[in-house]
């Protein structure tokens, strides 16, 4: 079995953390294919390991119904996002999870601010919410594309030069908001190579299950490559804060990018740590009082077998499985499909 104790995790993904006001320049500062000191086997074993140990927490952080988690995935075409939350997530309840990709913009979310509809797509409490891309649109393909943002129905002051700054500003207060009121934030920039995304391309078109991820506009994008590159640096190194870091995945070895968004995501339940309720003297006497019921209602001359369960083993039963909401026990489960990468 993998060593997945916290300490374990934590020194795991310390070194893809980005620390609060470090300058991040891209591609020098972050790799984009691991270190040696974990194979591809260990990977999709300690993979698999983490993958249990999500359903462990997503079970807990759904009874406990305080908190709710916020991934965040953001990366160039290619690099593996859907891939990533199919496998990470694999083992979860999907009652529990609300994944949301989004597309260009409607006439509807045009006429709000701009964080308007990523606040509309924000997890409930219990629950974890993926954003396949997300508000961080905003600071990449609006900078790398102007002309969307001389689009925005924003009055003409609001679209100076000092913008983006002011962006900056405004998504680490608007982050920091939601930590404090309950929401955990793991944002992951899954970092791809040039060499990489142009192998995976060929890949999409040579093989013909795979001609439907792939579209021209993909290609006409690449070509905006260092564009990108810069746009990512500065959001790594102005909004990664203590409240909502950001990890840079190397993205090039997929076993490897998998394990490290999971142990991220891992890291942040355990910093959450929750807990099932404790049950009530009043409530324990209900659970005694129905169990002596149900056993009287056995079948004479036959043997119970759920006679010998103890009082925990009726709480535990009481309780909620993972992914469902103890008020409401309502399907949560929303897969957008948006943007393929």
């Amino acid at each position: 079995m993998p060593d997945l104790r916290p300490k374990r995790i934590a020194d795991l993904i310390a070194p893809y953390r980005v620390e609060p006001g470090r300058r991040v320049r891209l591609p020098k500062d972050f790799d984009t294919t691991p270190g040696r000191h974990i194979s591809r086997d260990q990977a999709e074993q300690m993979l698999e390991a983490g993958v249990g140990m999500l359903a462990e927490y997503q079970g807990r952080l759904a009874a406990q119904d305080t908190w709710a988690v916020l991934v965040v995935i953001q990366a160039m075409d290619a690099a593996g996002k859907d891939g990533t939350i199919s496998h990470v997530m694999s083992g979860v309840n999907p009652q529990g999870v609300e994944v949301h990709s989004f597309k260009v913009p409607s006439a509807e979310e045009q006429d709000h601010d701009y964080l308007w509809r990523y606040a509309k797509a924000l997890p409930s409490r219990g629950s974890i919410g993926i954003f396949n891309r997300s508000h961080y649109e905003e600071l990449l393909v609006v900078r790398v594309h102007p002309q969307i943002l001389a689009g925005e129905r924003m009055p003409a002051a609001s679209k100076r030069s000092d913008v983006w700054n002011r962006r900056f500003r405004e998504i680490n207060d608007w982050e920091r908001y939601l930590s404090d009121q309950g929401i955990k934030i793991v944002k992951l920039f899954l970092n791809v190579s040039k060499e990489e995304q142009r192998r995976r391309f060929l890949d999409r078109i040579n093989e013909p299950e795979k001609n439907w991820k792939f579209s021209g506009a993909d290609a006409k994008e690449r070509a905006y490559w260092d564009d990108y590159q810069k746009a990512f640096s500065e959001v790594l190194s102005h909004t990664s804060t203590e409240w909502a870091p950001w990890y840079v995945v190397p993205a090039d070895d997929k076993p490897y990018a998998r394990m490290v968004a999971a142990g991220a995501i891992a890291n942040a339940l355990h910093e959450i740590n929750p807990k099932y309720p404790t049950v009530t003297p009043e409530a324990m006497a209900s659970l005694q009082e129905a169990k002596t019921t149900l056993e009287a209602e056995a079948p004479a001359g036959t043997a119970d077998p759920a006679a010998g369960a103890d009082a925990s083993g009726a709480a535990g039963a009481e309780r909620k499985g993972p992914g469902q909401k103890g008020k409401r026990n309502k399907a949560k489960h929303k897969t957008a499909k948006g943007k393929k990468d």
